[in-house]
């Protein structure tokens, strides 16, 4: 046992393996000190967090807060992120990414609640959790320690911990047969290892959770109506709701018809390539929700600069830099192009995609009398000609000195 000067630190708790065996790990070897265990609840499933605090005080915790942080998660994390379109490498919509900041967060609230000198996460080192927390912390109080097992201590697998719990008499329901790592939430659920770890494997029916397989979803499709105000989705069928009630909305029906699968090998921020396999259903259905309002309110240059915001806030997001002035900046350049997105969309859910079939907006920059391909009194065609010869001026100029030579 060292004395590293902590005498109280608060873990991130799921009650999985990896944090049960942290808690007395952390007494162990740092100076018998206090561990504060710290739950919070971002939608995971509810049978995670049954018994909860319980598991954690029979670990060796001190004390476990539950923190109830649905509401927030979606509103403040989310649906930010979505004003902006961000789609780490094209596809993904950053379900762990965002989650990371806001559990970072109450840790530090909990901390400087209960007077506790370090923070305790139990990323491993390979991934980009380890990142996104502790660049968190540095952030909101660089004056705590941070505590990261999996970077000191020698128990590397699986069975090592579970050996470990059973030489403290430490009860768990963890077994070996746990084939896959999944991380769930609100917003989306993940599932990484197994069959997957070789990216020539194709995932079985066990590599998914939420959503039906596409091929047996139901044949007749499903239409659903979207509101949008300022770039966020406030309505579900005419029904106002909170965020995250759009959201668990959302979500039961994309799952139905099987909305919102990926199966991708991403680039994390360390260097190494991940493959695994995610599911968003509603977020998926809200994204084209959300687009499709921008494509009748944005001009062609406004849209063109959202996607670029959109492009960078999906690495900042990804990279764990939440609460950078970086971020705060692109957010603050989303919410105004957002002010006009306001609208509503009609969508169709069938067999794994979702359509916009329908979009209409107060804001409108559609015209049907520019737009026509009959007879119009509004556009004259002659107008035409003066905009493309000075538009390819350069190219002209060019191609007349060539000419020259």
């Amino acid at each position: 046992m060292q004395n590293h000067g902590i005498k109280k630190i608060v873990l991130a708790y799921s009650g999985g393996l990896d944090t049960s065996a942290i808690i007395p790990w952390l007494k162990e070897n740092y100076g018998g000190c206090e561990v504060v265990a710290c739950v919070v609840d971002i939608g995971q499933d509810r049978e995670d967090l049954q018994g909860v605090e319980q598991k954690a005080l029979r670990s060796g915790a001190t004390e476990c807060y539950v923190v109830d942080a649905r509401e927030e998660f979606i509103s403040d994390y989310v649906y930010p992120v979505l004003q902006t379109g961000a789609l780490y490498e094209g596809t993904y919509l950053l379900g762990t990414s965002m989650a990371r900041p806001l559990i970072a967060k109450a840790l530090v609230d909990v901390a400087n609640k209960v007077g506790a000198d370090a923070l305790c996460h139990g990323a491993t080192g390979k991934g980009n959790d380890q990142v996104r927390f502790e660049s968190a912390w540095a952030a909101l109080a660089p004056h705590l320690k941070v505590v990261a097992p999996w970077r000191e201590w020698n128990l590397r697998s699986r069975e090592a911990l579970l050996d470990y719990l059973k030489e403290r008499d430490i009860p768990t329901t963890a077994s070996l047969e746990k084939i896959y790592s999944r991380d769930e939430n609100a917003w989306h659920i993940s599932t990484e290892g197994g069959v997957l770890e070789s990216p020539w494997n194709a995932p079985n029916k066990d590599c998914w959770v939420w959503t039906v397989d596409p091929k047996e979803a139901p044949d007749q499709a499903e239409e659903v109506t979207v509101t949008v105000k300022k770039g966020k989705v406030v309505a579900v069928n005419g029904e106002a709701m909170t965020p995250f009630q759009c959201l668990e909305t959302l979500n039961k029906m994309g799952s139905k018809h099987g909305i919102g699968r990926i199966d991708i090998v991403e680039n994390r921020l360390v260097g190494i390539k991940s493959r695994g396999c995610y599911e968003t259903p509603g977020g998926t259905i809200m994204m084209a929700a959300l687009r499709g309002v921008e494509q009748l309110v944005l001009d062609r240059d406004s849209f063109k600069w959202r996607e670029q915001l959109g492009l960078e806030m999906s690495y900042v997001v990804y990279d764990g830099r939440w609460f950078a002035p970086l971020r705060k900046s692109l957010q603050a350049s989303a919410e105004s192009l957002a002010e006009e997105v306001n609208g509503e969309v009609v969508l169709e859910l069938y067999k794994g995609h979702v359509t916009a079939k329908q979009k209409k907006s107060p804001n409108s920059l559609y015209s049907e009398e520019f737009a026509t391909f009959g007879e119009d009194e509004v556009y004259d065609h002659s107008h035409a000609g003066g905009f493309i010869r000075l538009f390819s001026l350069s190219s002209r100029i060019r191609a007349l000195n060539e000419l020259k030579k």
